[in-house]
C-alpha cells in the first residue's frame, strides 16, 4: 500500500470528515510509531506503520457500510429483538456486513433511518454536542390553537427536563386536527408523541422526512439505498 496523507487515512478508516481528522491531528491525538503527529499532512504507510488516535489502533479491516432506509410501521429499529417483533434488519437482508441503525424510530413510526458500521459517524450523529436536527411530518389530533404550537416552539417540560425550542411548520389544519412538519435536534424517547401529549394533542401518524441534511427523496416505504461519497463526505463534516 502507498503512503498516504494522515487525514485522508483517518477519514477512510470512519473516524472523522477529513477536515475534522486535521483538527484531531493538531490536537496531538494521533501518534505515528509512538510519537505525536501534528501535521496533517503527514504522509504514512500503514501496512508498515503504526497508527493510533486516541490510543486506539487505526483499522482498515471492515468495510464501511452506509444505508438509508424508509422504514415502514411496524418494524422496530433494533438489530435484534427479544420478542420476535420483525426488525429493520429484516428490510436490508440482502446488505452483506454487520450495520446498525443510527438511533431509533418507534415500531409506530415510519421514515428516514439510517443504517451503518461506522461507530464513530453513529456517535457524532446522536451526540447532543452536535446538534443533528432531524424533521417530522406529523397528523395530530384534538384542539388545534396557535398557542400550543408557540409553546412547543419555545419548549415544554417533559417528565425528563425541558426540551430544546422546536421549529414548527404547518402543511394543513382543520378543524380537529392538523398536519405539520415539526423539526428537533434531540433524540429522547417518543419525544415527538410525548411533546404534542403536554399540550393536550394526539399523534395519530408520525413520519421522519429528514435527518442531518438528508431526505427520502425517491425512496418508497421499505426501500434502501447506499449513500452516495458526497452525502458520507457530509455526515463527517457535521462532526466537525
Amino acid at each position: 500500500m502507498a503512503e498516504e496523507r494522515l487525514q485522508k487515512l483517518m477519514s477512510r478508516a470512519g473516524i472523522s470528515s477529513r477536515r475534522a481528522a486535521e483538527k484531531i491531528i493538531a490536537e496531538g491525538r494521533v501518534k505515528v510509531d509512538g510519537e505525536i503527529v501534528k501535521n496533517p499532512g503527514t504522509k504514512v504507510n500503514p501496512e508498515t506503520q503504526k497508527i493510533f488516535v486516541d490510543d486506539k489502533p487505526l483499522t482498515f479491516d471492515e468495510e464501511k457500510i452506509y444505508i438509508i432506509l424508509n422504514k415502514p410501521r411496524g418494524y422496530v429499529s433494533t438489530a435484534k429483538d427479544e420478542r420476535g417483533r420483525k426488525t429493520v434488519l429484516d428490510l436490508v437482508s440482502e446488505i452483506s456486513g454487520r450495520i446498525y441503525p443510527v438511533g431509533r424510530l418507534d415500531s409506530d413510526s415510519e421514515g428516514l433511518l439510517l443504517l451503518t458500521n461506522d461507530g464513530e459517524l453513529t456517535n457524532s450523529l446522536i451526540h447532543p454536542k452536535f446538534s443533528v436536527k432531524k424533521t417530522y411530518r406529523a397528523k395530530i389530533g384534538g384542539e388545534i390553537t396557535p398557542e400550543k404550537f408557540e409553546d412547543l416552539r419555545k419548549g415544554v417540560e417533559l417528565e425528563d427536563g425541558m426540551t430544546a425550542p422546536a421549529k414548527i411548520e404547518i402543511v394543513s389544519l382543520e378543524e380537529n386536527s392538523a398536519t405539520v412538519d415539526i423539526t428537533i435536534h434531540e433524540g429522547r424517547n417518543r419525544q415527538i408523541r410525548r411533546m404534542f401529549a403536554v399540550v393536550g394533542c394526539s399523534v395519530k401518524n408520525l413520519k421522519r422526512t429528514k435527518f442531518a441534511g438528508l431526505t427520502l427523496d425517491g425512496l418508497k416505504v421499505g426501500q434502501f439505498r447506499r449513500l452516495t461519497p458526497d452525502e458520507i463526505e457530509k455526515l463527517k463534516n457535521l462532526q466537525a
